[in-house]
Formats: structure tokens, sequence, C-alpha cells
């Protein structure tokens, strides 16, 4: 039987690789399908999407039969059709457990010495754990009513309505619903990403866990017209679309009288409302650009100021629309405490805390070191750290803004210790190579991306760099995802 593209069949998922890999094995063959998703146990209906390697890549049409595993109810209307939390169904030792296995597949190949593993740390809380959203407005499907909340499950346009969404606060779900209600009566356009036509974009909230200060921003273009109105740009096709006058409204024109009066229900309505926390400031965020991303080519405080303020470890930090903060500030502070227990008192030593953010980690390790020195290539975030610590009363911090290859040519003092937190693809073998050569005893590797860790190792290894001490991190339950922090001795020489 030949398998090809566009061919469907049912299969059991046998196993899942880090982060959402599912394996079904073919009957009477050598082969093996990969899904996105699926849990070990179940039966699901799948269609090829294509041949790789030895292999095949096919999509989860359905699932026909639950795992044995999932003993636990869904906890929110749109499980299985969005993608945010795959493993609520599943009781969260047995998430945990899962994690591990999927980690310790990874690591294993790559470290051979002996090390202390100290498990995998589990979130102090299962549910409400994300203190920052991002909503999007679009159909509910295509040419379907206005909805406002996320991106359904393999689908780029498609938006599910998300009032009842568990991993937030329940704040998060009344102040959705409440900007929807009010959008929803005006007929205001959303902004089409093909077209980059219509007025409504996202909608982004921040809410500080240990003050319940809550942050909303409703971001827009400066497209102000109606559905209705949108649809008089539509033509026979994209191409002619492309080849006329789609963009010919003033983008930089002022907020017009209708316009602010809608903002003004909007900032009422918020404000009404019975909410744990309490808004501490309405924003206006207008974007024209057509990138999909949060962003202010003009802002505007409609209510309150621009920031919130979080407490973490005994430290204060001030949060903006666009800070780089830990989205689970409680298991932040789990992973932080992991992370400064593996350091230990340098109270003689200078740390270098490179691709810092805004610099929570290197304040957080301030008090047990000589001199915290961090890097960070947005400026703005470099910019909230050093107010964070003149805030914090830590006089031994600097956070430097540009690219930590570059800037590491620049900086005269040697470290003596070195705390790595890259993104997702890790540290660019450029910066690691410079890192490499200061010779630092000791070195701890932050990894949000496991893989990434894992095709570093080996190189650390050339350098002369052992793993003394590794452990997991649940930060995201009920999701796929997990820190990773490992502590790397250079073998003396």
């Amino acid at each position: 039987m030949a398998i090809k593209k566009g061919f469907e069949a049912e299969g059991k998922v046998v196993r899942r690789d880090f982060p959402d890999k599912g394996i079904i094995f073919l009957p009477e063959s050598d082969k093996y399908v990969v899904v996105k998703g699926g849990i070990p146990g179940q039966t699901v209906k799948y269609r090829i999407l294509k041949s790789r390697n030895g292999h095949y890549e096919a999509m989860i049409l359905d699932v026909v039969k639950k795992s044995p595993l999932e003993n636990e109810p869904p906890v929110c209307k749109n499980f299985g059709v969005c993608g945010g939390c795959d493993y609520q169904t599943l009781p969260y030792m047995l998430q945990l457990d899962m994690k591990k296995n999927q980690l310790n597949k990874i690591f294993d190949p790559v470290i051979t010495e002996e090390y202390i593993f100290d498990g995998i740390v589990p979130a102090p809380k299962r549910w409400e754990t994300r203190n920052k959203m991002e909503y999007a407005f679009g159909d509910a499907y295509l040419g379907g009513p206005l909805s406002l909340g996320l991106h359904k499950k393999r689908h780029f346009y498609d938006i599910l309505y998300t009032d009842d969404c568990r991993i937030v606060n329940d704040d998060f779900n009344k102040i959705l619903a409440a900007v929807f209600d009010v959008v929803n009566t005006t007929g205001l356009s959303f902004y089409n990403k093909m077209m980059h036509r219509g007025y409504l974009r996202h909608l982004l909230i921040r809410r500080a866990e240990s003050t319940g200060e809550i942050l909303v921003v409703l971001e827009t273009s400066s497209d102000f017209i109606t559905e209705e109105e949108k649809d008089c740009f539509k033509c026979d096709s994209l191409k002619d679309f492309l080849a006329g006058p789609n963009a010919n409204y003033n983008k930089e024109a002022p907020v017009s009288d209708e316009e602010r009066a809608i903002l003004s229900s909007i900032g009422e309505k918020l404000l009404s409302l019975a909410l744990e926390g309490k808004i501490a400031g309405f924003l206006h965020f207008i974007n024209n650009k057509e990138s999909d991303d949060v962003k202010a080519e003009r802002s505007e405080v409609l209510y309150g100021q621009d920031y919130i303020e979080e407490r973490l470890l005994g430290l204060t930090f001030k949060i903006t629309p666009f800070s780089f903060f830990q989205t689970n500030t409680s298991g932040a502070e789990v992973l932080y405490s992991k992370i400064r227990d593996y350091v230990g008192d340098r109270k003689d030593k200078v740390v270098f805390d490179l691709y810092s953010g805004t610099g929570t980690i290197g304040q957080i390790l301030a008090p047990v070191a000589k001199k915290v020195i961090g890097i960070e290539i947005v400026s703005e975030a470099v910019d909230a750290a050093n107010e964070n610590a003149k805030q914090n009363g830590l006089g031994n911090t600097e956070f430097i803004a540009g690219d930590v290859s570059e800037m590491l040519d620049s900086i005269s003092e040697k470290p003596d210790f070195i705390v790595l937190d890259p993104p997702r693809d890790g540290v660019a073998p450029k910066a690691l190579a410079k890192i490499l050569k200061y010779d630092v005893p000791e070195i701890i590797y932050v990894a949000c991306k496991p893989t990434s860790l894992a095709r570093d190792i080996p190189v650390f290894h050339e350098n002369g760099y052992t793993v003394k001490r590794m452990c997991y991190v649940d930060m995201f339950p009920n999701t796929v995802h997990v820190e990773t922090v490992v502590l790397m001795s250079r073998v003396q020489k």
C-alpha cells in the first residue's frame, strides 16, 4: 500500500517526544508517523502531510479514543481546539513524569559524565499561572462574526473566544469579555493581515501576582473603519487589491472624537468590573506595521499609568507592556531560587548575566556577588533593569545594551562566574566561543528550549567543562514546555 500526501488512517500514539511529537508505528512496517500532539495511548485519525527521512509527518484530524492516562475532565470549553493546554486531562504528577522522561531522552546521549540530577521541580500551582496574555481580534471562522481570544489550533486566522481560560486569573477573562462586549456593538473592523486594512488588532493584559495590579493595552491601527466599510476595499482577487490604493488613509491622523468616545466606553467598562486585582493602567497603542507583533508606533495612557509593579524574592520590578519578565511569577521564584542555589555565595566574585532581559536573575544574584554585569540586546529591557536595580537599592549591578558577542569585546572586567539565559535558539556560536575563552571555573545555563542546550553541551565538553548539577523546572503546567537549569564546571588543568 502506497502512502502519499493526503493519505488518511487511524493509529495509536505509542509515545510522545519533546515537545509535542506523537509517534505512531505503522503496522507490518519499520516506518512510523510523527504527529503534532497526541497523548500516549490515544487512538487518532491522521492525514499524511509529507515523507521525511524515512518517516512520515502527519496532522491529527480527530481523537478516536482517549488514552487510559486521561482521567481528568477538561476545565475549559476550548480544550482540544485551543493548543494551549494539551496536558490538562492528565494528572499533574503524570505530566511531570512525562516531561522528565522526554528531557532525559534528549540529555542522556550528550551527558556521559556522572552528575547530580535534582529531578523535575513542580510548579507552585497548576492553574492561574500566566501573568501576561496577548489576545487577537479576528473572525471566529472565515467570514464569521468578530471574536477575541487565541488562535485555533492549526489555524492561522480563526480566533477562539477564550473567556473561561484557566491558565490565567479570572480577571483576564472578565477583562476580555468586557472589551469584547463594547467593541462588538460598534461594528468596528478587525485588522485583516492579507488586506492590511481594519482597526482592531490585539488586547494585551499583564497582571502582577503579588500586587494584583493590572495593565490593559488595546492595540489598533489608524484605520478606524467598520467591517462594512472594509468590505468596500475587497477586489475580485488579491492581485487586483494589492495593485490598487489599499492604504489611502492617513496613518498619522489624530484620534477622532468618535474613536475617543469608544475608547472611553471601554475604559469605563473596565473600571466598573468586579476584579480580584485592580486596573492600574489602560493604554491605547496605534500600530500600522504589517507584522503581527504587538507594537506601539504611537501610544497614549487613557487611564492610570503605563506600568505595574511585581514583587519577586524580596525585590520589586517595574513592568511595562514590553518588559521581558517570566510569565509565571510564582514559578519564576522557584526557578530563580534554584539558580541562586546553584550559584552559591560569590561575594568576592564578578558575575556576568548574559541575555539578561530586565535583569531579574542579575538582581537576585547581586546580594551574593561582588558585582553583576548584565548584557541584553533590547535597550528598553536594559533601561528597565537599571531602573529596577536602583529602586531595589542594588549598587553593584550594571546592565548594558547590546549584542552579547559584540559587547564582550568592549568590557574590560573579567567574570569569575557566568550565567547564560539565552533565547530559544540558544547561544550563537560566535558568542559561545568568546564566553568559553574566559575560562571561568563555573557556568550556569538556563534553557527554555532543551534541544538548544543539548546542542551546546558537547561544545562545553570540548572546552573542558563537565555537568555537575542539573534540574528541570515546570514553569508551564498542563503544557509541553519546561525550563532546564544546568551547572557546569571546568576541569582543572
